[in-house]
């Protein structure tokens, strides 16, 4: 009877012992996802990855070892779309990364409206300095030309008797004088593209100057 007792107890105690290891065993992870991305970032998560649906992720037990691996998510028709939606939204964030740098240069430079007027102003001035020259140098040209035409005068009767030297600086007076007619009407056209280049400037600076008095408010 009492060998009995002790062999049952001995049962006993190794059931309890089998069924508390059961218990201290931990339950199977479910495995970590891991991939690199299109952009050359290695990440891991305990779920599929957005970023890499479309490319295999290799799903890892809990040593690191390679349990299975998920294929793509996405046809390649799909894939093509996604990269395209992703290149349009690099290029939008670079873009508008470039105009608030643009914005802030140009706030720099025009903190208000008489600094910017007062660049117009010296913008234009300078090109008409450079017309002032040009003008001077065509009235030169003019003048010059009256003496040869006043030469010209003794062949009246037969202008093809003007000595070869005469004829041509009349030639190249003409062309001169044509050069510096042209190089005014540019410096003219000049003028309209500061005015123009200004006062796009203007409204854009308007809009950020009234930008920054609402936030200093």
């Amino acid at each position: 009877m009492k060998r009995a007792w002790h062999v049952a107890l001995g049962l006993c105690v190794l059931g309890g012992v089998g069924t508390g290891a059961a218990l201290a065993q931990p339950a199977p992870a479910a495995g970590i996802y891991a991939c690199t991305d299109a952009r050359g970032n290695r990440i891991t998560a305990d779920r599929p990855i957005a970023d890499c649906v479309d490319r295999d992720q290799r799903v890892l037990g809990s040593t690191g070892i390679e349990l299975r691996r998920v294929g793509p998510a996405l046809t390649e028709h799909e894939r093509a779309e996604m990269d395209a939606r992703r290149r349009q939204q690099q290029a939008a964030q670079q873009r508008l990364r470039e105009e608030r740098s643009r914005d802030k240069a140009l706030l720099l430079r025009y903190p208000g409206p008489a600094v910017h007027e007062a660049a117009r102003a010296e913008a234009l001035e300078q090109v008409d300095s450079v017309m002032a020259v040009a003008q001077r140098h065509l009235q030169e040209l003019g003048a010059r030309r009256k003496k040869l035409e006043a030469e010209l005068e003794f062949y009246q009767d037969d202008p093809r008797k003007a000595p070869p030297q005469l004829r041509r600086q009349l030639q190249e007076n003409t062309d001169f004088m044509q050069e510096q007619q042209r190089f005014l009407q540019q410096q003219v056209q000049e003028k309209q593209r500061i005015n123009q280049r200004f006062d796009a400037q203007l409204d854009q600076l308007r809009r950020l100057w009234a930008g920054n008095a609402a936030a200093r408010e």
